[in-house]
């Protein structure tokens, strides 16, 4: 039973959208949400207290309040709302390693919910048709979010051997999507045209951020489940999903994605990175059966219809998409242009 849970990255919207359900749950005595910002949203009853998990005093909140349960929310995912790469993996990495070594000295801690992600798995054209939990990647993330995850998991590892009585529960989330959440693949599909990478359609697997705060509730107050894989039901291409949200498509050649990637990234119209362009370009599909049978969770939204719901949310027009637009098609001209040097140079060798 949870009586005193302390919940990282309230600031951040699923964080601060956690830490407000979880002191409507009326077992729960007391709430903190730690943070180096204070919220601008609401938070419940949850007490908020300025701090930055990469600083040592983490570890005197933790003791002082007698807190049982922490709920690691604050991996980040997109390097922009974190200050930029290097940002970013000192909160993803050095945050969790001080985070963690907190928790070990820590005696009241009984419980670690840690928010993870599908991108452990990454994307390649060898991968399974579903990931299972105990299975690995084809082909490890070598940047970015996927390799923060990917030591947060190791650390997460590491502390499980040195506190064998605390239980751990790591949900590995596909792509939370909704009407209030803003990701770089939420970015990616309000664009008004999408670029995709020519000649493929790759499956993508989605979890309502609704779904997502539900899995997690049930992770810090229900049973232990270990690692778990969170995700809606069934698959849609990037096809389809550029259908559902009225864009077209714009093909673009796979050994230039990147270079279309940084161009668009450096407009600032969405934030691409190369392990979301293998994404795009291969997919993922993540096996449910142990989010059902021993977390016992069943998500309320399918894949289509949490993306449905994104969409509803975006409108089929954005403020400002003639303007969007235009940038859009100079990032195609100016790579198309970048393209065809670096073909000719192919060429001139």
């Amino acid at each position: 039973m949870a009586d005193v849970v302390l919940v990282t990255g309230v600031s951040r919207y699923l964080g601060g959208q956690f830490a407000r359900a979880l002191t409507r749950d009326e077992s729960v005595k007391r709430v903190i949400g730690v943070d180096v910002i204070p919220p601008t949203h609401d938070i419940g009853r949850a007490e908020f207290v300025r701090a930055d998990i990469r600083n040592p005093m983490i570890g005197k909140i933790i003791a002082q309040s007698d807190v049982d349960t922490v709920v690691h929310m604050n991996v980040i995912a997109t390097p922009t709302h974190a200050g930029g790469r290097t940002s970013q993996k000192e909160i993803n990495v050095i945050g969790t390693m001080q985070l963690l070594a907190a928790c070990q000295k820590a005696t009241s801690v009984r419980r670690l919910v840690v928010k993870s992600s599908a991108a452990v798995y990454g994307s390649s054209p060898r991968d399974p048709a579903m990931f299972t939990e105990d299975m690995g990647p084809k082909s490890l993330p070598r940047a970015g979010f996927g390799k923060d995850s990917v030591e947060v998991e190791g650390y997460v590892r590491g502390f499980s051997r040195r506190r064998p009585d605390v239980e751990i529960s790591m949900l590995r989330f596909a792509n939370i999507i909704g009407p209030g959440i803003r990701t770089s693949l939420t970015d990616y599909f309000a664009l008004p045209v999408i670029p995709v990478p020519f000649g493929y359609d790759a499956r993508l697997q989605f979890v309502h951020e609704n779904d997502a705060i539900d899995a997690l509730l049930l992770a810090a107050t229900g049973p232990s489940s270990g690692i778990t894989n969170i995700a809606g039901d069934g698959v849609i291409t990037v096809a389809q999903a550029a259908g559902i949200a009225g864009r077209p498509l714009l093909p673009v050649p796979m050994p230039a994605a990147g270079l279309f990637g940084n161009l668009v990234k450096r407009s600032g119209l969405a934030d691409f990175s190369a392990d979301q362009i293998q994404y795009l370009a291969f997919g993922r599909g993540l096996d449910t059966r142990r989010m059902r049978e021993v977390l016992g969770f069943e998500p309320g939204y399918t894949t289509r219809a949490a993306f449905e719901d994104y969409v509803r949310g975006i409108g089929s027009a954005l403020p400002g998409t003639s303007a969007l637009g235009s940038a859009v098609s100079g990032v195609a001209g100016t790579a198309a242009n970048a393209i065809s040097h670096v073909w000719a140079a192919g060429r001139n060798d």
